[in-house]
C-alpha cells in the first residue's frame, strides 16, 4: 500500500500570509491595487489575486499614482521613497524578518562594508543592498568571498558585516560563517535566516529520507521552493510541480505497491494547492490499476473500438463541408465528422475558412459511436498539441510573436496563434483600467509567452504588456541616449496630481509642474488639462539615474514677460487687479501671466496692519511701477508712491 505523507512544516509562512491578506484587504477597499512585482512566487495565487483586483507592475510609475503594495521581499530605500512620492498610498508588506535585515544594514557605519549572503538577482537581496548605508556585495559561496579578499575589495581589517537572505540554506550558511572568520577576524555575522525556512527544510529532509518519491509543490521561480527540491533530491527521486495540473502523474503511477510518497511545499504555496495535490494523488493511486484493467477488457470485447479509439491520431480526408461541420473519411467503417468548434479555436472563423474538400489533415478521435456508426474527431486538438510545442520554444527563446484577438473571456482575452488559444490576462493586455477589452477583438497584437502547461489539453498564457514593455524599454534606452534640454515633444496627459501632470512623451513620462503648465495663474492642473489631452512640452531638465524628466508646457515665444518689457517701464502708472494677498503684501495682475508685488510698506502712506482691510482679491487699483528686475522677471508696484506723487503735485499747484 502506498502511504502519502505531508511534511510537518509546509506551505504559507507568516510573512507571505500577511502580504496576501494585506493585498486582498486593500483590493476589497479600493477596487484595484498594485504590487511592485508579483506579490509571491506562485502562479496560482498571483492569478487569483489578479481576479480580485491585485495587479503586479514592474516599476512604481506603472502604478499610475494609485495604491502600491511593497511585497514581502522588500525594496531598496530609493524605490520606497519614489513610491511615496508618486503614489497616493503605499502599503509595506515587507516580511518582518526581511525588515530586520534592512534595519541591520541601515545601522552600519558608512565607512565599512557588508556582504549579503544570497542570490544577487533575488528581489530580497536587491532590497537589502538598497537599504545599506555602506558598500554592499552580494555573495553566495566561499569562492566569491575569496575573490573579494584577494582583490582587496574588502580589506581584512575593515569593518565588515555578513547578513543572510532569509531563505538561505542553514548548513551552507554555517559552513561559510566558519570560513569567513578565517579571512575577516573583525567580521560581525548576523544569522538572519527565517526560522520557518529552517523548520520547513528540516521537515522535508527527514521525510525525503523515508520516501520513494518526494513531491515539492510551489512556484518554480521561488528560491525557497527550489532549495526544498535540492534538499529532497539528495535523498530520493523528486518531482517539482506548481499545482495538481502541473504534476507529472506518471511518476506516481509507476511507484511500487508498498512505499511512502512525501509532499512538501514552499513558503509561497497556499494550503488549498497542497490539499488538491494530496487529494488528486489519492485518486491517481486508487484508479491507475482499475483503469488499465478496464481498458484492456474493453479492447477484447469490441473489435471496432480497437481500430478507432478515443485519443487515436489519424489522417483524415475532407469529403464535404457545411456551415456546422466537415465530413471526413478516416479509412474505417464509421463516418467521420468534425464540428466547427473542433476545427479551429477561432470563434470568428467559418468551416470553409479552415478546410476544403480534398484536404488531408491530422485529427484526433474524441468519440466513437458504434451504435450509430460515427466517429467524432478534432483538428484543433492536434493543432493545439503542435502549437504547445512551438509556443514552449517561443517561451524558452523569449521571442515576441503576433496573433489576432478572438474574444473576450472572464479575466482577459483569447488570442489565436496558428490555431492555438493563448489566454492574455486583463492585467497583461495593456488596456488601462476602465478601458474596454472588447476594443481589442479582431485586432492583431504582439505578445510574449509567459506560461505553457500540458495538463488538461494544454494551457498557454501570454502577455501583450511584456511585449509592449520590451518595445518601451528599447525606446527608453534610445531616449536617454539622445535627450537634451530644449527638446520638444507632442505628449499625452497620463495623470493629474495636485502638484502637476504626468505627460507621456513616447518613451517615458515626464512631470509638468503646475507653474509650468501655462503663463497664466493656475489654481489646479485639472482647470487647464484633462487625462488624454495632447499637449506640446519642452524638456527643462532630466536625471538619467533617477529616470526623471522635468517638462514645461510654456512656449517661450508666448512668454508674457516679453510683452510686458516692451510695453511698460519703470515709473509708469497703470491699473492692476489684485489676485492674491499674503502677510507681506498683495500680488496684482498687470497683464495675463505677469503679476507685480505691492509690498505692505507700499500700500499706503499710513501704516497698514491688516492688508485684507485695505485690499481685496478682484479689486482694481491704480499703481506705479517702482522697480523692474528683468533677470528674475519680477515687478514691484506701489500705491503709496502714486499717492505721494499726487500730494507733491497738489503742493506745487498751491
Amino acid at each position: 500500500m502506498i502511504d502519502i505523507e505531508i511534511a510537518e512544516n509546509a506551505g504559507f509562512c507568516f510573512g507571505v500570509r500577511r502580504a496576501v491578506e494585506m493585498a486582498e484587504g486593500a483590493a476589497a477597499k479600493n477596487g484595484r491595487v498594485y504590487t511592485l512585482g508579483e506579490l509571491i512566487h506562485n502562479e496560482a495565487v498571483v492569478e487569483d489575486l489578479q481576479k480580485k483586483g491585485v495587479c503586479a507592475v514592474n516599476c512604481v510609475e506603472e502604478a499610475d499614482g494609485e495604491t502600491l503594495i511593497i511585497r514581502s521581499h522588500g525594496v531598496p530605500k530609493s524605490v520606497k521613497e519614489r513610491a511615496e512620492t508618486l503614489c497616493k498610498a503605499v502599503l509595506d508588506a515587507t516580511c518582518p524578518f526581511v525588515a530586520k535585515i534592512h534595519g541591520i544594514v541601515s545601522g552600519l557605519t558608512a565607512d565599512g562594508a557588508v556582504m549579503v549572503l544570497g542570490d544577487k538577482d533575488h528581489p530580497e537581496v536587491i532590497g537589502i543592498m538598497g537599504n545599506s548605508v555602506c558598500r554592499a556585495y552580494a555573495v553566495k559561496s566561499c569562492g566569491e568571498i575569496e575573490e573579494l579578499y584577494k582583490e582587496g575589495t574588502i580589506g581584512a581589517e575593515e569593518k565588515t558585516a555578513l547578513v543572510v537572505q532569509t531563505t538561505f540554506d542553514r548548513e551552507r550558511f554555517l559552513e561559510i560563517s566558519r570560513w569567513i572568520r578565517e579571512r575577516y577576524p573583525r567580521v560581525e555575522i548576523y544569522d538572519t535566516i527565517c526560522s520557518a525556512t529552517v523548520q520547513r527544510q528540516e521537515s522535508a529532509r527527514e521525510l525525503a529520507k523515508r520516501a520513494a518519491l518526494m513531491v515539492v509543490v510551489g512556484g518554480k521561480s521561488s528560491s525557497n521552493t527550489r532549495r526544498l527540491a535540492e534538499i529532497c533530491r539528495e535523498y530520493t527521486k523528486t518531482v517539482f510541480a506548481s499545482s495538481a495540473e502541473d504534476m507529472p502523474w506518471q511518476a506516481v503511477r509507476s511507484l511500487p505497491a508498498d512505499c511512502v510518497v512525501g509532499i512538501t511545499a514552499g513558503a509561497s504555496t497556499p494550503g488549498y494547492i497542497i490539499k488538491e495535490v494530496h487529494e488528486r494523488m489519492n485518486e491517481e493511486i486508487k484508479t491507475t490499476n482499475e483503469n488499465e484493467e478496464d481498458f484492456a477488457s474493453l479492447l477484447e470485447q469490441d473489435q471496432s473500438f480497437t481500430r478507432l479509439y478515443t485519443g487515436k491520431r489519424v489522417k483524415a480526408t475532407i469529403v464535404s463541408v457545411s456551415k456546422k461541420e466537415a465530413v471526413v473519411e478516416v479509412g474505417a467503417k464509421q463516418t467521420g465528422y468534425i464540428v466547427r468548434e473542433e476545427l479551429t479555436n477561432d470563434p470568428n472563423a467559418e468551416v470553409e475558412d479552415v478546410v476544403k474538400p480534398g484536404d488531408v489533415i491530422d485529427a484526433i478521435v474524441i468519440k466513437v459511436d458504434d451504435n450509430v456508426g460515427t466517429v467524432a474527431l478534432s483538428k484543433k486538438r492536434v493543432d493545439a498539441a503542435l502549437g504547445l510545442e512551438k509556443l514552449q520554444a517561443v517561451k524558452d527563446a523569449n521571442e515576441t510573436i503576433e496573433g489576432t484577438v478572438a474574444q473576450v473571456v472572464k479575466g482577459g482575452v483569447i488570442v489565436i496563434y496558428e490555431n492555438t488559444r493563448v489566454f492574455i490576462p486583463g492585467s497583461h493586455t495593456g488596456v488601462p483600467r476602465g478601458g474596454k477589452l472588447e476594443d481589442l477583438v479582431k485586432k492583431p497584437v504582439k505578445f510574449k509567452i509567459i506560461e505553457v502547461s500540458n495538463e488538461r489539453g494544454g494551457r498557454v498564457v501570454g502577455s501583450i504588456r511584456l511585449a509592449n514593455k520590451e518595445v518601451r524599454d528599447a525606446a527608453k534606452a534610445k531616449f536617454w541616449e539622445t535627450i537634451k534640454v530644449g527638446d520638444k515633444f507632442e505628449g499625452e496627459v497620463r495623470s493629474i496630481e495636485n502638484y502637476g501632470v504626468f505627460v507621456d512623451i513616447g518613451a517615458v513620462d515626464g512631470l509638468v509642474h503646475t507653474a509650468d503648465l501655462t503663463w497664466n495663474r493656475v489654481g489646479h492642473p485639472k482647470d487647464i488639462v484633462k487625462v488624454g489631452d495632447k499637449i506640446t512640452v519642452i524638456v527643462k531638465s532630466f536625471d538619467p539615474e533617477k529616470k526623471r524628466v522635468s517638462l514645461s508646457a510654456k512656449d517661450p515665444e508666448d512668454n508674457p514677460w516679453n510683452k510686458f518689457v516692451s510695453e511698460y517701464k519703470k515709473g509708469d502708472v497703470i491699473k492692476a487687479t489684485i489676485v492674491s494677498i499674503t502677510e507681506f503684501g498683495a500680488f496684482a495682475q498687470i497683464i495675463p501671466g505677469v503679476d507685480g508685488l505691492i509690498h505692505i510698506s507700499q500700500i499706503s502712506t499710513e501704516r497698514v496692519a491688516n492688508i485684507a482691510s485695505v485690499l481685496s482679491v478682484g479689486q482694481e487699483v491704480e499703481v506705479k511701477i517702482i522697480e523692474i528686475d528683468e533677470e528674475r522677471e519680477r515687478v514691484s508696484l506701489s500705491i503709496k508712491a502714486l499717492a505721494e506723487d499726487n500730494a507733491e503735485a497738489e503742493e506745487t499747484e498751491e
